[in-house]
């Protein structure tokens, strides 16, 4: 048995194009585009082409992309000021800090400063509670982005049972928020549980964000499980100097055993700018006061 892929890649490009149509019927209606500021600090390599596709991709999508690119050592306080800016201008409708912050920054003040209904990222400790009583609120894009796929899959998610490896604020709690208000059975595993092949042996839906390569093993898995890979991880490649990406899942055992899989790279990745783009529209939608049925994104 080989397990169904689950392309990413090719969901996200039809959520993009759904995120443009209601983009162009929101500036008709509000008179101006959707928009969305990205604030990035200092120089680090992965954010910077992470800020570059996002900026690219909002553009595609008809919205506006206010980018601040500021230099490392700026002050928090100068940080600070410019989110406060941002929060009062009437254009931006969704505030994105790409993180890591340079040490001398505190990121969760920085991200208290975002105002909640701005914050597409759904990192605010007001949008972390909103999820957890089921309130209207931003969640972050990656788990989502991976509930999008497990719906788009399976259907209803309702009674099935649901591990989720990891319990990071950005990928793992979230997840398991989601997975319960889709009336998922969810048990959150980590570096301290016990057994913890037993335990992901249990589930209908496991989802891997733990950073740690190839660490699920096929043998972990309930035959036609489906399983969601968040993780990236480089490792060395065949080829001397090179390295390759790899997911928390051992692909090659897991894709023998599960019912289908996201592979890494072209799995969950693609997903994450996606969604921010749809929150940054809905954002737009709630804070223009232009009504729209949020359920089509």
């Amino acid at each position: 048995m080989s397990a169904q892929i689950i392309d990413g890649k090719a969901f996200a490009a039809a959520l993009r194009e759904r995120v443009a149509g209601v983009a162009a019927s929101f500036e008709a209606a509000a008179g101006r585009k959707a928009g969305l500021a990205v604030v990035l600090v200092g120089e680090d390599p992965a954010s910077q082409v992470y800020v570059r596709n996002k900026h690219k991709q909002t553009i595609a999508c008809g919205m506006e992309s206010f980018e601040h690119k500021l230099p490392a050592e700026t002050s928090e306080a100068n940080l600070l000021a410019l989110v406060e800016q941002l929060n009062a201008d009437p254009a931006v409708d969704g505030i994105l800090v790409q993180l890591p912050l340079p040490s001398h920054m505190d990121e969760q003040k920085v991200i208290a400063t975002i105002n909640p209904d701005k914050d597409v990222d759904g990192f605010h400790v007001v949008n972390v509670g909103r999820l957890a009583t089921g309130a209207r609120g931003f969640v972050p894009c990656t788990p989502l982005g991976c509930v999008m796929l497990l719906k788009d899959k399976l259907g209803s998610l309702s009674g099935l049972d649901a591990v989720v490896i990891g319990r990071s604020n950005i990928v793992g709690k979230p997840m398991a928020q989601l997975l319960l208000a889709e009336s998922c059975t969810v048990t959150v595993a980590h570096s301290r549980t016990k057994d913890l092949p037993g335990v992901v042996r249990r589930a209908d839906i496991v989802v891997a964000a733990v950073g740690r390569p190839e660490m699920v093993k096929g043998d972990w898995l309930k035959p036609g499980a489906t399983v969601i890979d968040v993780g990236i991880n480089r490792v060395p490649a065949a080829e001397e100097g090179k390295t390759r990406l790899v997911g928390d899942v051992d692909f090659a055992s897991a894709s023998d055993v599960a019912g289908a899989i996201t592979p890494v790279p072209g799995g969950v990745g693609p997903m994450t700018i996606a969604v921010l783009l749809r929150n940054t529209i809905v954002a737009a939608h709630r804070n223009a006061g232009v009504a729209f049925d949020e359920t089509t994104l």
